[in-house]
């Protein structure tokens, strides 16, 4: 067998990713707290990047009150070329001037591609706020006061002798983060009988530990259901407080009809007016049934808006939020040390670490460029939202952006996630303003958006002894215009946590 040697031309097409393209899409889909976090670490492994304030202050220049004037003039004349409207979507912000950066780089960064096959995102971590006042930022950090933490602090201040505090450790382990006591009290008993053979325990000791924590704050913590919960509550109330006995009846003995809003048989058994009642619901409804809420809550997370929108002379104008990240440069000392024709280590790595600066900057630009674009042609589809409020939400879709800005839809979306607009009606995501369209009997499109908010305002003004239907309700938007099914209402009424007629039936 002999084996020949031949060349062969083929012509065909690949997408090669560069590290300047992934560093791109990376920095596009990141949120703003990672932003910051990466320019930081950039900043602390790049000897060629800098911010003007590490310049001034090398320069011994940071306390000169014209310098800190130049620099708030610098950062408005920033924020100003960044502002966009509809004839100037494609502005961006001055994050670094021709002037930072000594070579020519190429203009055009490629950041439009199919994400999903090339950079797989992973999780955003928790977000976190930072404050320049350590108090403040001590107190918005510091661990959470959890219930058990609440209970055993009391616990500690309560005279007991061992016994009792043993017992109570035991009682304290059972409850759940509502301030129910998950364990019947006999099982709990059992548990430590076993352990006091020489002096046994009884039952009644339990009890009597258990009957004094329940004095404990939050009021109704280590109730073993809802009813001994409201008891407990309605027990530490002043005793002249009004319907306070006739509270206790409907508690004890009629809490099943109370919970399934059977108001004529509570009004016959009770033997109370409807005024009289509607007093003590009024009394009753302003208990807690999961006292553990008030203590043990999630920690809040920090929002911060990357895009501003505000009206001026009758134009809403999109602006990127000037305070999200740190302003870079290449420092112009490092960069005027690295020479032609030099192949040494030293330089080699000046170099590299130039053309890295160069592209991180350049990658930033294009962020934020694109960022503002997508921002642009969102507020100018949803005006309407802007003037009107969620009414007017428009039906828009990722490809209608994608399709305005020339770019691919996964790009898009991409974009608005974890990324957030100041609005006059508040902060919302960029995502917030996408929603699927519902057809009108006139032949047109309305946002469901604006349904799920018809829905809402049709609810808040519903009679509260006859609540509206998800039927009626969507037999009104109907009478609108509006073709949606009852199932469909009942869908978007559940997507905002809104309760089934039957259960949002009140005395009231």
């Amino acid at each position: 067998m002999v084996m020949k040697a031949s060349l062969q031309l083929k012509m065909g097409q690949s997408l090669t990713m560069t590290p300047q393209l992934q560093q791109a899409i990376r920095l596009l889909q990141l949120s703003t707290l990672d932003l910051q976090q990466e320019i930081q670490q950039a900043l602390d492994s790049n000897p060629m990047l800098e911010t003007p304030e590490d310049d001034d202050v090398a320069d011994g220049n940071e306390s000169s009150p014209e310098n800190d004037s130049d620099d708030q003039g610098e950062e408005t004349a920033a924020a100003t070329e960044s502002a966009a409207d509809w004839d100037e979507s494609e502005n961006g912000p001055d994050w670094a001037s021709e002037n930072d950066i000594p070579d020519n780089i190429p203009d055009d960064l490629p950041v439009d591609t199919a994400w999903d096959d090339i950079y797989q995102s992973a999780p955003a971590p928790a977000a976190r706020n930072d404050d320049e006042n350590d108090s403040d930022f001590e107190t918005r950090n510091s661990p959470a006061e959890t219930l058990q933490d609440h209970l055993e602090w009391q616990l500690n201040l309560t005279p007991m002798s061992e016994r009792d505090q043993a017992i109570a450790h035991a009682l304290m382990d059972a409850v759940d983060e509502r301030g129910y006591l998950t364990s019947p009290i006999e099982e709990i008993h059992s548990g430590l009988a076993d352990d006091s053979e020489d002096d046994p325990l009884e039952l009644d000791e339990v009890e009597a530990v258990l009957h004094r924590l329940q004095h404990f704050d939050p009021p109704g913590v280590f109730a073993r259901d809802l009813q001994e919960c409201l008891l407990i509550q309605l027990n530490q109330l002043p005793p002249d407080t009004p319907w306070l006995s006739q509270a206790r009846l409907v508690i004890t003995h009629y809490i099943n009809l109370l919970g399934n809003r059977d108001y004529a048989q509570l009004l016959r058994r009770s033997r109370l007016k409807e005024d009289q009642l509607r007093d003590v619901l009024a009394l009753i409804t302003g208990l807690n049934p999961r006292p553990g809420d008030s203590v043990d809550r999630a920690e809040p997370d920090y929002v911060i808006p990357d895009v501003i929108v505000r009206k001026h002379n009758e134009r809403w104008r999109v602006e990127l939020n000037p305070e999200i990240a740190p302003r870079i440069r290449v420092n112009a000392s490092y960069a005027s040390l690295i020479k032609r024709a030099d192949s040494s280590a030293d330089n080699t790595y000046l170099r590299d670490q130039l053309q890295e600066a160069k592209w991180f900057i350049k990658s930033l630009q294009s962020r934020n460029e694109t960022l503002l674009k997508v921002a642009t042609r969102i507020v100018e589809h949803q005006q309407g939202f802007l003037d009107h409020g969620e009414e007017a939400m428009k039906p828009l879709i990722l490809s209608d952006i994608a399709q305005a800005v020339e770019m691919h839809e996964s790009t898009i979306s991409r974009v608005t996630t974890q990324k957030y607009m100041h609005t006059p009606r508040g902060i919302f995501e960029l995502k917030y303003f996408f929603s699927s369209h519902v057809s009108t009997d006139e032949g047109g499109e309305c946002s469901s958006t604006a349904i799920r908010a018809m829905i809402k305002k049709l609810i808040a003004a519903e009679t509260p002894k006859k609540p509206l239907s998800d039927s009626k309700i969507a037999a009104m938007l109907g009478e609108q215009g509006i073709k949606v099914a009852r199932r469909t209402v009942a869908k978007y009424r559940e997507a905002m946590h809104i309760p089934p007629s039957n259960e949002r039936k009140r005395l009231v």
